[in-house]
């Protein structure tokens, strides 16, 4: 028996929207879980919303906090980067979501050979991995498919886990987008906590040239292979959250996403069709 595809809302779906809404958006989707982001201006965390209050509107609806989107730069430690752990650790922690998203350092002026990078990512997975288990989430570490970025494949992220004892704390974020651009061709069901899902459209921007902000909702004209890849995490075991996440300001000036959301999860359900079933 085919199981449904479980669908989410990363915040940067409806950046603008209040939380009430954007939690009733949601609901109205049969969307069980959101992620919330520190890094929107206007909105929570940002805008001070104490942690309790997300808890309080997300448990009235049913609604689960998957994560707080981001930790960043994760694999840079130093005393600056722990106090901003111990506090999205315990915002996390009281709001009720079950993790923290860990994004790596993506600059281009990085002036560190690879094996210094191979270093420090250990280092701060070492690091993080107690602050983590004291607060009771998960680390969801999420590799970014950019040339210029620290941590580009997942493969590298499951290795320095291992060498750091970290399985129990930490699991992968499988990003389509960031799969895409890195050209991996590994899963990682096992470990993979959250997926994140975005389309791009623009069949002649080389892939190098590819940003965050030409990523937006999963539709017919998509060259990021989103349902293969959908298709082989569940084949392999994946049971999760898709969670939307597009960056384009032409999503994000909708007056009205819902409609738009229907119709890429409509597309999904089509074209992922009957392997939507492996996960059970």
């Amino acid at each position: 028996m085919s199981q449904p595809l479980r669908f989410a809302l990363n915040r940067m779906v409806a950046p603008r929207l209040p939380l009430e809404d954007f939690i009733s958006l949601a609901v109205t989707l049969n969307a069980d879980a959101i992620e919330i982001r520190n890094d929107l201006k206007g909105v929570e965390i940002e805008d001070g919303t104490p942690a309790l209050r997300v808890r309080q509107l997300c448990q009235e609806k049913g609604i689960r906090v998957l994560s707080i989107n981001a930790l960043y730069p994760f694999d840079v430690w130093n005393d600056e980067r722990r106090a901003q752990t111990l506090k999205l650790a315990a915002y996390a922690r009281d709001c009720g979501a079950e993790g923290l998203v860990m994004c790596p350092l993506n600059d281009r002026n990085d002036p560190r050979s690879d094996a210094e990078r191979a270093r420090d990512l250990r280092t701060a997975l070492t690091e993080l991995a107690p602050i983590l288990r004291e607060h009771g989430i998960l680390g969801f570490v999420e590799p970014l498919g950019f040339e210029e970025c620290s941590l580009r494949r997942k493969r590298d992220a499951v290795d320095a886990i291992n060498a750091v004892g970290g399985r129990d704390v930490f699991r992968l974020v499988h990003d389509t987008f960031h799969h895409h651009l890195a050209g991996e061709q590994e899963f990682f069901p096992e470990m993979t906590g959250l997926v994140h899902i975005s389309g791009v459209e623009d069949s002649a921007l080389p892939l190098n040239a590819i940003r965050d902000g030409h990523r937006v909702l999963v539709g017919e004209a998509d060259i990021l292979g989103n349902a293969p890849q959908i298709q082989q995490l569940l084949r392999l075991g994946y049971a999760g959250h898709l969670s939307f996440e597009p960056f384009a300001e032409d999503v994000h000036a909708l007056a009205d996403i819902q409609p738009a959301l229907v119709a890429s999860m409509q597309h999904l359900k089509a074209q992922v069709g009957a392997s939507e079933g492996q996960a059970a």
